[in-house]
């Protein structure tokens, strides 16, 4: 006899990081950046910098980063409802391929300006430049720290987005004051183009990373770090179990895995407490919890088939 035992998904949809605990990290930080970008640009187009006015598009790409990773997580919260059986937590994705789409863009445009640049090189005011790129990686400092902290444990997919914008920031600003400390010292006005490329590979580096991270999640991929296999034989290895196949392992979004997989047991075994096991043993061996096991029994042994004549009258 077959038994087809219903999902388990254990206590309701509370997954990954504190959302609150984001949400506020998300709003300290981008009160933080656009409060600086306005001074950057400012200072960018009076000192005639490529590098400085390149860091303030890329603060500007941060702000519209974390907005959208504020607008994700808000929308991420809600619960579960209609035709979303898992709510809206796969926004937080849609936010972060956002986010990678954007510093491709932009590392693009950057290495435009930066070879014309190269080619025929302003003039390049050295002094405002150095002090807005320290004042630049003093901000940036704090709101990577924010962010830093913004996630009890793991950082969701959403915010790992505008960090890595923040992080890439704060390199930019150091390549800057790199950049006008030559410019002062030698008058090589060169260098400021050459920085603006080295923060353009940064934003490549950074864009690659969060399209693949997303790009992993919408292809439903197995979630970094666990491998199906090591799951699969775990699970076949336990007592009873005399199959496993139909294994998947996916990410629904930042922070939750989710399993299905069909089980076949011996026959006469309790399917329904090896079932109990096998998310056990899911849980707290892989960390996934939002299981789905179907556990059927294999076929019993038949005897022999017996047929009788009858004798001829």
């Amino acid at each position: 006899m077959a038994h087809d035992d219903l999902p388990s998904h254990g206590p309701a949809h509370v997954h990954g990081p504190s959302r609150e605990t984001e949400r506020s990290a998300l709003k300290a930080a981008l009160a933080l950046i656009v409060s600086f970008m306005v001074v950057e640009l400012t200072a960018g187009v009076l000192a005639s910098s490529l590098a400085l006015l390149s860091d303030a598009a890329h603060m500007l790409t941060d702000a519209v980063a974390l907005g959208m990773s504020l607008a994700a997580a808000r929308l991420a919260a809600r619960p579960a409802s209609g035709a979303m059986t898992y709510g809206l937590g796969r926004v937080e994705i849609l936010s972060a391929q956002a986010n990678g789409v954007t510093l491709l863009v932009l590392s693009v445009a950057i290495v435009i300006d930066a070879i014309e640049r190269l080619i025929s090189p302003p003039t390049v005011h050295g002094e405002p430049v150095l002090i807005v790129a320290l004042a630049g990686v003093a901000v940036n400092l704090v709101a990577a720290r924010i962010l830093a902290r913004g996630s009890d444990h793991e950082r969701s997919l959403n915010v790992e987005g505008s960090y890595r914008h923040i992080l890439t920031d704060l390199y930019g600003f150091i390549a800057t004051a790199v950049a006008a400390a030559v410019i002062l010292a030698t008058g090589f006005d060169r260098a400021d183009a050459i920085a603006s490329l080295f923060i353009s590979a940064l934003l490549l580096h950074a864009a690659v990373g969060l399209l693949k991270a997303s790009g992993r999640v919408f292809m439903e991929a197995a979630p970094a770090g666990l491998d199906p296999d090591e799951i699969g034989r775990a699970l076949a290895g336990q007592e009873g179990v005399v199959e496993v196949h139909d294994l998947h392992v996916w990410e629904v979004t930042s922070g939750f895995p989710a399993l299905s997989a069909h089980v076949i047991v011996r026959a006469g075994d309790d399917c329904h407490e090896l079932r109990r096991i096998l998310q056990r043993v899911v849980q707290e061996s892989f960390g996934v919890s939002h299981t789905t096991l179907q556990v059927d029994h294999e076929a019993a042994a038949q005897p022999p088939l017996q047929i009788e004549l009858r004798p001829r009258e």
